[in-house]
């Protein structure tokens, strides 16, 4: 046989072997993710760790070995959205979660100057072009040697990564509304690009906005939701307020000193010195001390990152830019139904939602679903009463499952089920779209955890606990069994 031929099919058995790996792997996957819905996580996490095992250990010479590395890597990010799913509690996690803002503790530390970076800086600086202006200090240089310490690096790669999820929404606004794109440093300083950061002071969102001031913009809180929270509509108030602040005062640097400190602060330190420049201001003490620590971190971010190959950060690579569709609801629909009909991790509908405060989102909100999937969503809602979208579930049936089980896993009775999908799913077959009618856990608060502690007294004196009233008889309706109806377990496809 002709060596060249020889070479040709053991390239082809390798390809071949590579191919068998990955259908393998997401068999495993698969398998892992019905263990999961249905409550089994140790036997979840066991065929995980399979079908990663099988991507990341392959053969010597095997070929398409980055073929096997893209898919380790898709199914790692897929297993990490349910683990974050169950470490929060899943649906049952009502009380929403915040980060905090990496700026609280950078904003309070003092770094060395390292001499050697002043000149080759200012180089740097010289040859970047930047529609904000970027000048070179001891206090931009200080920021700069912290963000390229071991340290300081992870912060600013953190963001730098993460900032890839939203540059393209933020790029589109500044753009929109006038501003120099720089600026997208300044919710990278902000925030680290964490859509609910909070900081020290309540400042909330990727760009960090008081109660008052969002509002101001139209960023409106309600006990549902926080718009401070939503990238979008918090970005567009950001570039406007950070417009506005540059018309008042026509200066950059000063815009960006208001923005973190307010503007009348900054108005009145202009007024008491007659100096109109940042710098001069920092150097008298009449700005607080954040906010001249504030610009430096802006500016040296800026730069650092503009120069990638100078700081080694070349390698740094952003995170996919997020895309979605939106549907605005028509009655309040718990995040956890839309997981469900779309079979993706709550996890990741929440991680596009992050407004909605307690996974409810009102009625005529718009909510974000993954890209391509809000028709699939709006024909199976159609489906479930507007009253119960707060509280239903969607259950896809898995092979050998019973309605006892499915009841026991929802913690509803197989009664309820039935009446719920038209009472005919005795005998549920695998691939059947189930409305599963269950009602979720109210938030623990602090009086209902003394009234858990100390059971209540009647008038006689004698103890009584608390019960909750029998649940109404669920409310039929038409066309909710897969079995009795194709229509919907079309709509309900994934």
């Amino acid at each position: 046989m002709p060596a060249t031929l020889r070479a040709s099919l053991d390239t082809a058995t390798r390809s071949a072997e590579a191919d068998a790996r990955i259908r393998r792997a997401e068999e495993l996957f698969q398998a892992g993710r019905r263990l999961y819905h249905q409550g089994d996580m140790e036997a979840a996490r066991a065929e995980f760790d399979r079908a990663i095992d099988i991507l990341m250990a392959p053969p010597a010479g095997m070929a398409d070995k980055q073929r096997l590395e893209t898919k380790s890597q898709q199914l790692v990010e897929a297993i990490y959205s349910y683990d974050v799913e169950a470490l929060n509690g899943g649906e049952a996690s009502q009380e929403p979660v915040y980060d905090k803002s990496p700026l609280d503790d950078i904003l309070e530390m003092t770094f060395p100057i390292d001499p050697k970076l002043k000149a080759r800086v200012k180089e740097e600086v010289q040859a970047t072009v930047s529609q904000l202006p970027l000048e070179v200090n001891d206090s931009v240089l200080r920021y700069i040697n912290y963000f390229s310490s071991t340290r300081g690096r992870k912060v600013l790669v953190a963001g730098l990564e993460r900032a890839g999820r939203y540059r393209p929404m933020i790029q589109r606004i500044l753009d929109e509304e006038g501003l120099p794109q720089e600026l997208t440093y300044l919710a990278q300083a902000e925030s680290g690009f964490l859509p609910r950061a909070v900081s020290r002071k309540k400042a909330t969102g990727m760009w960090q906005f008081v109660q008052f001031r969002g509002r101001e913009y139209g960023l409106m809180q309600t006990r549902d939701t926080d718009d401070r929270l939503d990238p979008e509509k918090a970005t567009r108030a950001a570039a406007r307020h950070l417009r506005d602040l540059y018309g008042q005062f026509g200066d950059w640097y000063l815009a960006m000193a208001a923005y973190n400190s307010g503007p009348v602060r900054v108005a009145s330190a202009v007024e008491r010195t007659g100096y109109a420049d940042f710098w001069e201001l920092s150097k008298r003490g009449v700005l607080p001390r954040e906010t001249a620590n504030y610009l430096p971190i802006i500016l040296a971010m800026t730069i650092m990152a503009k120069n990638a190959k100078d700081y080694g950060l070349e390698g740094v690579v952003p995170q996919p830019p997020i895309e979605y569709d939106t549907i605005e609801v028509t009655a309040s629909t718990h995040l956890s139904l839309i997981a469900d009909i779309l079979d993706r991790p709550l996890s990741e509908i929440k991680e596009l939602n992050p407004a909605v405060l307690k996974n409810v989102a009102p009625a005529s909100y718009a909510v974000r679903v993954p890209k391509g999937s809000a028709g699939t969503l709006t024909a199976a809602l159609e489906s479930i009463p507007a009253p119960r979208r707060a509280s239903w579930r969607v259950h896809r049936v898995e092979s050998g499952q019973t309605l006892t089980e499915i009841a026991r896993l929802y913690r509803t009775s197989t009664r309820a089920i039935a009446e719920a999908n038209g009472g005919a799913v005795e005998d549920p077959e695998a691939g059947d779209v189930l409305v599963i009618p269950v009602s979720y856990p109210a938030p623990r608060t602090a009086s209902s955890e003394a009234t858990r502690r100390k059971p209540a007294r009647s008038a006689s004196g004698v103890k009584r606990t608390s019960s909750a009233p029998a649940p109404k008889k669920a409310q039929s309706t038409k066309a909710t069994s897969l079995r009795a109806s194709q229509q919907r377990h079309t709509a309900l496809q994934p």
